[in-house]
């Protein structure tokens, strides 16, 4: 597939609400202190900082609260207080900011595969961003497989970051974001470069946040990585997945998955919020 000819511009529509981003307050959330300007080093440098900063939760929506994907909400949430979110919420926060820095961005809808070929609708949020002449893939926000730094939008690139590996397969029309594991590379998912638009993303996200059988709707799913280790908590099981491949996998108690919550996600959480999830834990196995 040829990408040169994409037609990435910087989105300046007010639907976005990248205007309302509090910059300086979102560069302190997620530490980062190099150029504001349009560099695939600075593209580099923000992608990581907020895969580090910001921890893939839907706390929130496991509690039955509504989920504001609107800027104003989301910033409030991940930057002020402090929290975390899902790929929604958190990669449409990375996206407002690559919109203030001057990036040409297009934001996408992809289909999950987690490894399975089965079509499934569009419910994940992925960018592809311009720098230096050539078209990334950014995806800070995926949770524990999430990119450490954008891949280059070409078939059959590869990254290996810390030891982690991606690459971006192609497939009947659609490119494949993959990662290896000892036995292969595993399909992440699925997606087409056709940008997408803020009601399209209210629709997914309503689906996502709301329909029963959703993973996000009635269980716990927290997520997020470093450079040594990835962590996938789901109600109160605790898997922990290390660059060689091996995986451990722990069964909490209630109070030891809030702990968890708190101190290996760096979630902060107010009483409410930690005795509303202990009570929704106590009824998960």
């Amino acid at each position: 597939m040829d990408t040169s000819g994409l037609p990435l511009v910087v989105d300046d529509s007010p639907e976005w609400g990248s205007k309302r981003l509090d910059l300086d307050a979102y560069l302190a959330r997620i530490g980062y202190q190099g150029p504001r300007d349009t560099s695939l080093a600075a593209l580099r440098a923000l992608h990581r900082a907020h895969r580090d900063s910001v921890c893939f939760e839907n706390v929130d929506i496991a509690l039955g609260r509504t989920v504001s994907i609107d800027i104003d909400a989301v910033q409030h949430k991940i930057v002020q207080a402090g929290r975390g979110g899902y790929c929604y919420e958190t990669n449409l926060l990375f996206a407002a900011a690559l919109d203030r820095f001057g990036f040409p961005v297009t934001r996408l809808l992809v289909r999950i595969r987690e490894g399975s070929s089965k079509r499934r609708f569009r419910s994940h949020t992925a960018l592809l961003v311009r720098a230096d002449d050539t078209v990334w893939l950014a995806d800070p926000g995926y949770g524990y497989a999430a990119l450490i730094e954008p891949l280059a939008l070409q078939p059959g690139a590869e990254s290996t970051v810390a030891g982690w590996s991606w690459r971006l397969a192609v497939e009947d029309g659609h490119w494949l974001l993959q990662y290896r594991r000892p036995e292969g590379w595993f399909d992440i998912y699925a997606f087409r470069t056709e940008p997408q638009y803020a009601v399209d993303f209210e629709a997914a996200h309503w689906v996502s946040s709301t329909r029963p059988g959703s993973p996000f709707v009635g269980q716990l799913v927290v997520q997020q990585a470093t450079d040594d280790e990835r962590y996938r908590l789901r109600n109160n099981e605790l898997m922990t997945e290390y660059r060689g491949g091996e995986q451990r996998v722990r069964v909490l108690t209630p109070d030891e998955t809030v702990e968890v919550v708190r101190t290996t996600f760096g979630l902060p959480l107010t009483d409410e919020e930690t005795r509303l999830l202990r009570d929704f834990l106590a009824t998960r196995r």
